[in-house]
């Protein structure tokens, strides 16, 4: 055993890393234990000590005495300092006074930018009739974002219409937690200790004996709220991997087996891993009897699926299928890691449940070292929920739900419809979209899907406001309004997702910025005067309600808080509120303030839900309080009828190929003017999608945007490292630097996205240079999978070639901000969407 976690503890130096103390004194600097969260900062939230010196944040390390990530940090959180200081930062807020896109602003005050937005909201949308359904709230990926701007949305501004900008599909995330919500009715992660308060060493916990790394990279994105190095450790431990993936990561290099299946051909390898499980009879039978419902349906429908079948369409040869599908199967202890290749693919929702599927029937499931079953701590859910809650009942049933552009689906996501929204602002139906509002987010850089299509849909909004530590390529396009953010360096916040809880205490300033929650506070007070006046006038008062009751509906007088229905009315079963009781459990007084968590508890506080294990076997999941999972039979639903017949999804997965992936196999002339499948989204050990790019050391690491190619193509090509090449097809092209990876298919290419050059010329037509490096270019929208979910753009068909002075003109920048974008031809009415025999299309030109 290469790790020995007792060791580990028995060599920190408790007095020098002050033990039981939040903040010290040393060396000239004040240190203060804490954590960090965003922005900038990825979906983890790591244990570190800030040294600040005069109010500015001057040094970090990691905490080893943090039992979340034992004072392992990655090189972006050990390069904090250049993002929370770096110099261009905005001060304060701006008003833009030139065209959009010359990047001419001034400086106002908080009280003029707060007052322009509600003379704006009267004087166009109200007092004309319009309802605040115009306006459609953007926010980033993840984090503690995903919880306030949703509130934002609905407490002060009053709108149903929040999400992502131009993300078809709702493709990260949001697929595996419906997917699993279906069948199993929680959500599962890999067991690397991390809900045990005294990890490695919980007397309960074993470590996994394999673990399938499927579709992602732990280590370089740290993705999901899931630290790679806890699979590190595992490792360090005796646990073996097995690895999917189109190209050869760490952990393939460091498994026992390595699939390099096809893009997007997941489906088809977790049915054949099933049909040899079942057939083998590797399944774990006590856990189907008493735990699962529909085995025989599923070993009926999966008989079919051979490895030999499968081999054909992921290329990978059945032998090595059918010993992958087993290895994993007849150990004791198995855990399956998944990435957002999941999310972006047109069969996502089913492979998603089908991979949940390979969890159940191998009893792996809630037990030491397999994949557990986790909620919020201490139950704490705030989210979309909380825009239905305080949004007026009229206004929030205009909603852009996914049936107003897939017809036959059937919206059970908290989010605005993607497709929908887009299909409002291009066409004005079912109603015009006049403002935006984009908070945290780089919508254009990151993750847009088609985004010259969505440049064209944002020019012609009316009125745009950003709020945003950093000025961003949306901001200059767009805003006409712009509200400078605090870092994680400088706000008090939360993180609830999973366990711990933990706190982010501010440690320095940045001028006239303000934290995403002082701004929820500044803005509900202007626009919403009568619901914050009373509950949420001060920062400390929206911290307490945060941590009291989730922003749920609360009775005083009563002492009970009520949440939206959100589950039920998609379908699911409601799981049990009971936020409440664990904080008594864990509180005398029945309180915890934020101050506490802080200074009391040095940040964080374990709950009991995530490190109990079998969970379903004491009425932990249901809200009867009965054994049994949080699905209408009570049990894992192997074919999820039930909640599938709600959605509209067929319930018997079948893998299905993209518009694009189709006809790429099956047209030779179009394979052979399009060659490649490109992989789009690259993972980096600098950047989290579009940040990070204006620091320094980054960039020294990795200064520009990489593709690879293979050894092969570079020949063919007469490629060399480092060179620029276009990547192109039918929807726009990009340019983007070589990396010749000699490990890499010859019919991939995998290019990076999120890429723009803080550096460069930000006004219209150059943008800092992000449309010119932009892999979405090359992306669609409007094609998704059952129930409006999933969309395939990590795969796209591609073309090559060399940047040469004949071929590099136009810019793709000219192309989009000055003559129109690479196609006139779109049409928003007629998207396509899967119909429900799972065969046919329905539509026309996406």
């Amino acid at each position: 055993m290469l790790f020995d976690y007792q060791e580990f503890l028995d060599g920190i130096d408790r007095e020098a890393y002050h033990e039981g103390e939040w903040q010290w004194e040393e060396d000239g600097y004040t240190v203060t234990r804490t954590y960090t969260y965003s922005a900038p900062g990825c979906h983890d939230s790591c244990g570190v000590l800030m040294y600040t010196k005069n109010g500015k944040l001057e040094k970090i390390e990691g905490d080893p005495l943090d039992p979340c990530a034992n004072g392992r940090l990655c090189m972006r959180c050990l390069n904090l300092v250049e993002g929370v200081n770096y110099a261009d930062r905005p001060k304060w807020p701006l008003k833009r006074v030139g065209a959009r896109g010359e990047n001419k602003w001034e400086r106002i005050s908080w009280e003029e930018a707060l007052d322009t937005i509600a003379t704006w909201i009267h004087d166009n949308l109200d007092a004309k009739g319009l309802g605040r359904e115009s306006i459609f709230v953007n926010h980033g990926t993840g984090r503690n974002i995903s919880s306030w701007v949703p509130f934002l949305g609905g407490a002060c501004l009053g709108t149903p219409n929040i999400g992502a900008i131009g993300f078809s599909g709702y493709s990260c995330y949001l697929p595996r937690t419906c997917g699993t919500a279906a069948g199993i009715g929680d959500f599962p992660i890999v067991d690397a200790s991390e809900g045990h308060a005294d990890r490695y060493n919980n007397p309960e916990w074993v470590r996994p004996d394999v673990v399938v790394i499927w579709g992602c990279e732990p280590l370089r994105s740290n993705a999901d709220g899931y630290l790679g190095h806890w699979l590190v450790a595992c490792m360090q431990q005796g646990t073996r991997f097995i690895s999917v993936d189109p190209q050869l990561t760490w952990w393939g290099a460091h498994a026992d087996y390595w699939l390099p299946i096809r893009p997007s051909t997941d489906l088809a390898l977790a049915l054949a891993w099933l049909n040899v499980i079942t057939t083998e009879e590797l399944q774990d039978k006590e856990f189907i009897e008493y735990w699962c419902a529909y085995y025989d349906e599923l070993k009926e429908h999966v008989a079919q699926f051979t490895p030999e079948w499968a081999a054909k369409i992921c290329e990978v040869p059945a032998d090595l299928i059918r010993d992958a599908a087993r290895f994993y199967a007849t150990a004791e202890r198995g855990a399956i890691q998944w990435g957002l290749a999941f999310d972006t693919q047109v069969d996502s929702i089913q492979l998603c449940q089908t991979v949940s599927n390979l969890m159940s029937v191998c009893g792996n499931i809630d037990k030491p070292g397999t994949n557990i079953l986790v909620r919020n701590g201490f139950e704490i859910n705030p989210g979309y929920a909380t825009a239905q809650l305080y949004c007026d009942p009229d206004t929030f049933a205009k909603k852009l739900t996914v049936d107003l552009v897939h017809p036959g689906c059937t919206q059970f996501i908290g989010m605005a419809d993607c497709d929908a929204v887009n299909r409002a602002f291009e066409t004005g139906e079912p109603y015009p979209i006049k403002m935006f509002w984009s908070q945290g987010a780089n919508g254009i850089s990151c993750s847009a899907t088609a985004a010259p299509r969505v440049h064209k849909m944002l020019e012609k909004v009316e009125f745009c406001v950003v709020a945003d530590p950093y000025m961003t390529p949306t901001a200059v396009a767009y805003a006409d309004i712009f509200l400078p953010l605090k870092t994680t360096a400088e706000r008090d916040s939360m993180r609830v997702w999973w366990t711990p809880l933990r706190a982010m205490k501010a440690v320095s300033e940045w001028y006239e910025a303000k934290s995403d929650e002082e701004l929820i506070v500044a803005l509900g007070n202007k626009m919403n005067p009568e619901l914050f006046q009373k509950r949420w006038p001060t920062l400390d008062a929206l911290l307490q309600d945060y941590l009291d009751v989730g922003f749920n509906l609360y009775d005083p007088e009563t002492g009970k808080s009520y949440k939206s229905a959100g589950r039920s009315k998609a379908g699911m079963i409601e799981v049990p509120d009971v936020h409440t009781d664990f904080w008594k459990k864990h509180h005398a007084d029945g309180t915890c303030s934020f101050k506490s968590l802080v200074e009391d508890k040095c940040g964080y506080e374990y709950d009991d839900f995530c490190a109990t294990y079998r969970k379903y076997e004491k009425g932990m999941l249901r809200p009867d309080g009965q054994p049994g999972f949080a699905t209408p039979s009570g049990r894992i639903e192997l074919v999820p009828f039930a909640t599938f017949g709600a959605w509209g999804i067929p319930p018997l997965a079948e893998h299905v190929e993209s518009l694009t992936m189709k006809r790429w196999m099956e047209d030779p002339e179009y394979r052979a003017e399009y060659p490649f499948i490109c992989i789009n989204g690259s993972r980096s050990y600098e950047f989290f999608h579009s940040e990070n790019r204006q620091q320094a050391t980054m960039r020294e690491f990795h200064p520009m945007p990489l593709v690879k190619v293979s050894t092969q193509t570079a020949e063919e090509y007469d490629l060399k490292e480092g060179e620029w090449i276009w990547i192109e097809n039918t929807e726009g092209r990009c340019r983007q630097k070589v990396h010749i990876d000699p490990t890499l298919n010859p019919n991939y290419i995998h290019a990076e996205h999120g890429w723009w050059f803080p550096e460069e010329e930000p006004a219209f037509p150059h943008l800092y240079g992000t449309f010119d490096c932009n892999i979405n270019n090359l992306t669609a929208s409007y094609e998704t999978g059952q129930g409006g979910i999933g969309n395939p753009l990590k795969s796209v068909a591609a073309k090559i070639y060399k940047c040469t002075d004949d071929v590099n003109e136009p810019s793709p920048g000219e192309v989009v901000t000055k003559l129109g974008g690479f196609r006139d031809d779109y049409v928003a009415t007629e998207p396509f969407a899967w119909t429900h025999d799972n065969t046919t299309r329905e539509g026309g030109r996406f």
